[in-house]
């Protein structure tokens, strides 16, 4: 009994509440902020896409807490951790035809067409002497090591040559040398880095795929003829596509057809193939690690009229991605309401 007592009034159990009874209230441990992570496809030119994306999270007062991206997602996402998402705007809608060749550096004498230097003191021009581990949000660079084919996140260092080492197509860019490795582009890897941005402690987890508007997806020919037949509409298609992707194309297509005169005046040239397979491979992984690790919301704008190199073309590819991010919008609020009401 007095054991019996002890507990009734230590618990508030005994009738009337008396002098000894003491009331305990369950108090929930304040939650922790619900932590956004955002990542940041590849794609090149049809990058321009991230910065409409970023404007409106940004008018909606979502402001993430992890970036991670590959090649032009790192570089804009780079700028936007950097606060400088303003100054990249600006710089990709002042571009013209052009000045995006007059960017370019053309060597014969490296491991890539474009040497890049002129990009890089771009860069520099307001990133210079920024940090990594010093932004205000948790930033990634995603690249490629050369020989091994390791998956490099670039969490430290100085930002301007992580951005230029996740951005190293190969074969039109020189690869970076960065800690003693030889490194290219990072959507090679992972062309929309949802892992990182998990594993860099992101609770929800936002992807823009600048590639999922494609209109003529790979798959699987099971019985194609060996014989030279005319292409049929489908080829047809693929193939304007192609001649539309480059402004490089011109340079360096006559460059190829310099070294393989007597070449069937319909085959593609270097650029082509080059950015043609690149394409394929990143659309290709691409699809495979998003089915493995799928992001909470996905934004995909609708970039298939936009050329891989058509840089010129930002206001469009800004306006598509606010477009992209609206759509997207409701599911994100929805989301975050859930799991904040679940937190």
């Amino acid at each position: 009994m007095l054991w019996d007592g002890i507990a009734r009034r230590a618990f508030g159990l005994g009738g009337g509440g008396g002098e000894g009874s003491v009331e305990i209230t369950a108090e929930r441990e304040p939650r922790t902020k619900l932590k956004i992570g955002i990542a940041l496809g590849g794609g090149a030119a049809r990058g321009w896409a991230h910065i409409g994306v970023m404007r409106v999270l940004e008018r909606e007062g979502i402001a993430p807490d992890v970036i991670a991206g590959s090649s032009v997602g790192a570089v804009v996402g780079g700028c936007y951790a950097a606060g400088k998402l303003d100054e990249i705007e600006e710089f990709a809608k002042s571009l013209t035809k052009r000045r995006v060749m007059g960017l370019l550096d053309f060597h014969i004498t490296g491991s890539g067409l474009i040497a890049g230097d002129r990009l890089r003191r771009l860069l520099e021009h307001d990133l210079a002497d920024l940090r990594i581990e010093d932004l205000p949000l948790r930033f990634a660079a995603i690249a490629t090591e050369l020989g091994t084919g390791h998956e490099i996140w670039i969490t430290r260092g100085p930002l301007v040559e992580a951005l230029r080492a996740s951005y190293a197509l190969p074969g039109v860019f020189d690869p970076v040398k960065l800690g003693g490795r030889w490194l290219i582009d990072g959507a090679i890897v992972n062309p929309i880095p949802v892992t990182t941005a998990r594993a860099l402690g992101a609770d929800l987890v936002l992807c823009v795929n600048l590639n999922g508007d494609i209109r003529i997806r790979g798959t699987v020919i099971q019985s194609h003829s060996a014989e030279r037949d005319e292409p049929d509409e489908i080829v047809e298609a693929v193939t304007e596509e192609r001649r539309r992707w480059s402004v490089l194309n011109p340079m360096l297509d006559a460059a190829g057809r310099m070294r393989s005169r007597g070449r069937r005046s319909d085959a593609p040239g270097i650029a082509s193939v080059m950015v043609d397979a690149f394409n394929i491979t990143q659309d290709r992984i691409a699809r495979s690690r998003l089915a493995g690790d799928p992001p909470d919301v996905m934004i995909a704008p609708k970039l298939s009229p936009v050329g891989l190199f058509e840089f010129h073309r930002a206001e469009e590819c800004i306006e598509l991605g606010k477009q992209a991010a609206e759509r997207a919008l409701p599911d994100i609020l929805e989301l975050m309401g859930d799991t904040a009401r679940v937190g």
